[in-house]
């Protein structure tokens, strides 16, 4: 069995896409994942699967969410590694004094090039900052999410694939979780 973390993008946010974390377990199970667990409404959710793949669990579990629920949901899935390279690799943690409650970090359904940073055009956005990491960006908001026009939509459409987002906290219990499992 391999552990797996789906990312559910854009569940229980503004009322929309709205699904109980128990009845999305119960479904998960119906549906053949094994020792699932999730952390808060937002739509992270441990499973355990005979599937190695990662994408072929994202679809399978994108596929259950729409014939139970009815919601066109994407996940992105990754692994532990992927929490452990969060804390390896985040440039913004070598920052003195770092105000982590403005460290996000988007997850992404494809692996980019270093140089697709300027795919993103991320001077538009200054004071905002990014860092593209393989599977991951990196990202610094000088105010806040809410008040940036680098999101999740506009990373999704400037790059063509999928993408979800959480707040470092998020990262951080994530990562201590899957150290639990």
């Amino acid at each position: 069995m391999v552990t797996h973390l789906a990312l559910l993008r854009g569940i229980n946010v503004s009322g929309h896409n709205m699904m109980k974390m128990d009845a999305l377990k119960s479904m998960l199970e119906k549906a053949g994942f094994q020792h699932i667990e999730t952390y808060i409404q937002s739509g992270n959710v441990f499973v355990d699967a005979e599937e190695e793949n990662g994408a072929s669990v994202g679809f399978k579990i994108k596929q259950e969410i729409f014939a139970a629920f009815g919601h066109d949901v994407p996940a992105v899935v990754i692994h532990k590694e992927d929490l452990e390279n969060c804390f390896k690799n985040n440039p913004f943690l070598k920052d003195k004094d770092v105000d982590t409650k403005k460290l996000y970090v988007a997850f992404l359904s494809n692996t980019l090039r270093s140089d697709s940073i300027n795919d993103l055009k991320i001077s538009q956005f200054k004071p905002d900052e990014a860092v593209i990491d393989g599977n991951k960006i990196f990202i610094k908001y000088a105010v806040g999410a809410g008040k940036t026009r680098l999101d999740q939509k506009y990373i999704e459409k400037k790059l063509n694939l999928t993408a979800t987002i959480r707040n470092w906290n998020t990262v951080t219990q994530l990562l201590n979780m899957y150290e639990e499992r």
